[in-house]
């Protein structure tokens, strides 16, 4: 290899590195227990809410307990892209099988994979017990605590939200509710223009010349 090759590559690795390893700051995402929703948002803006289903078994971290973590994590893989929708995960990889939503007597992962990890002492096990954001084949319970722990949302969504954030991007957990979207503003008021009444021409001074009347139109 010559040198030029070889300095090449070496860009060519460390721009891959420098890419791998930047972390999406522009994106972050808000889970609401209270309301089993989910707002997506970019430098602020609200791009969308969306229905999730947060743990049937509550609220912790505990291993086991299979319970929903809170507080501050980040999105720490991406796995999925390029799945079909309703594709069946088993230890995050493919099975083959592809779900429409609401097949009797399934309940796998589907569609995609947000995998979370923890940035708090309240969540530090998130990742080790495979915390998702993840798309789930009973939708029909989408809105109401059914999971086992992980954030579950319809296949449609969950492909929104997968191609929005990157790796690095946080996500809140909290138990309130989510805030409400700032109005827009109210149009301001058309000024008011002041009438001003029509004046006629003065009087002509001279005897026997009629003055006409002012015009309707303007």
């Amino acid at each position: 290899m010559t040198l030029g090759r070889s300095a090449f590559f070496l860009l060519a690795l460390a721009f891959l590195f420098c890419s791998c390893t930047t972390k999406d700051a522009d994106h972050r995402v808000l889970v609401s227990v209270a309301d089993q929703s989910l707002a997506l948002y970019h430098k602020e803006r609200l791009l969308g809410r969306f229905p999730v289903s947060t743990s049937r078994f509550g609220l912790g971290d505990r291993p086991g307990s299979r319970a929903t973590p809170l507080g501050r994590l980040e999105v720490a893989k991406k796995i999925g892209a390029g799945a079909p929708v309703g594709a069946v995960f088993r230890s995050r990889r493919q099975t083959g099988e592809v779900l429409a939503p609401d097949s009797p007597g399934r309940d796998p992962i589907v569609t995609r994979i947000i995998w979370l990890k923890g940035l708090q002492p309240q969540n530090q096990h998130a990742f080790m017990r495979c915390i998702y954001i993840h798309g789930t084949a009973e939708e029909r319970n989408v809105g109401h605590p059914a999971s086992f722990g992980c954030i579950r949302m319809k296949s449609a969504d969950v492909l929104r939200v997968f191609n929005a954030v990157g790796v690095g991007a946080t996500v809140d957990i909290i138990p309130g509710p989510l805030p409400h979207p700032n109005p827009s503003p109210a149009p301001a008021a058309a000024p008011q223009l002041a009438k001003v009444p029509l004046v006629g021409p003065a009087p002509s001074a001279t005897p026997g010349v009629s003055v006409p009347a002012p015009s309707s139109r303007s």
